[in-house]
């Protein structure tokens, strides 16, 4: 699916679009669903094939073996982070997992970026989200960053809470719950 950002110009110049479905989207009848898993080009197709497909399927394997359903992945060209809010909404989803392209700095077109939110809305604030970066060879490994994700989403669905929020539910306690 596209964005309704539908040229990369567009997607560019008008970031709003690039936040939205198009009018068009046919996203029903897939959920409901537990976790949304949405990959997107963000602003580097490059990472997306080096490391989302990789990381996608790591954290889909994940999620099954702690019983959450996620159902088919939604790739999404000229998408931003809030895209996922929008697909979550479509798809019936408590939680959604949208993996980006990203370029820290300009110089790493290899860095997946990955956007964590529990019970997204059209206006998610981006403190409402938690956010794994340099997901990448030379940064933070595919299967590191699907354990981590994956931990994360447990501990939203413990205290229905995701971003600064859940930071501060979890402040005193362990950050995550325990690898296993």
């Amino acid at each position: 699916m596209v964005s309704r950002a539908d040229t990369r110009d567009t997607f560019i110049r008008r970031p709003d679009l690039g936040r939205g479905l198009p009018d068009d989207a046919a996203l029903g009848g897939l959920g409901p669903i537990d976790v949304a898993l949405v990959l997107g080009d963000g602003l580097s197709a490059t990472a997306v094939h080096l490391n989302g497909v990789a990381f996608i399927a790591a954290l889909a394997d994940r999620l099954a073996g702690i019983g959450l359903h996620t159902g088919p992945v939604v790739l999404a060209r000229q998408a931003r982070v809030a895209l996922g809010d929008k697909i979550a909404g479509a798809l019936g989803a408590e939680t959604v997992v949208m993996a980006l392209g990203e370029r820290p700095g300009l110089s790493a077109a290899d860095s997946l970026g990955v956007y964590i939110t529990h019970r997204p809305r059209p206006e998610t604030p981006d403190s409402a989200r938690n956010c794994i970066s340099n997901i990448r060879d030379a940064g933070l490994g595919v299967d590191a960053a699907a354990d981590q994700t994956a931990r994360l989403i447990e501990a939203m669905r413990a205290t229905g809470k995701s971003g600064v929020a859940l930071t501060r539910a979890l402040s005193g306690a362990a950050a995550l719950p325990p690898e296993g």
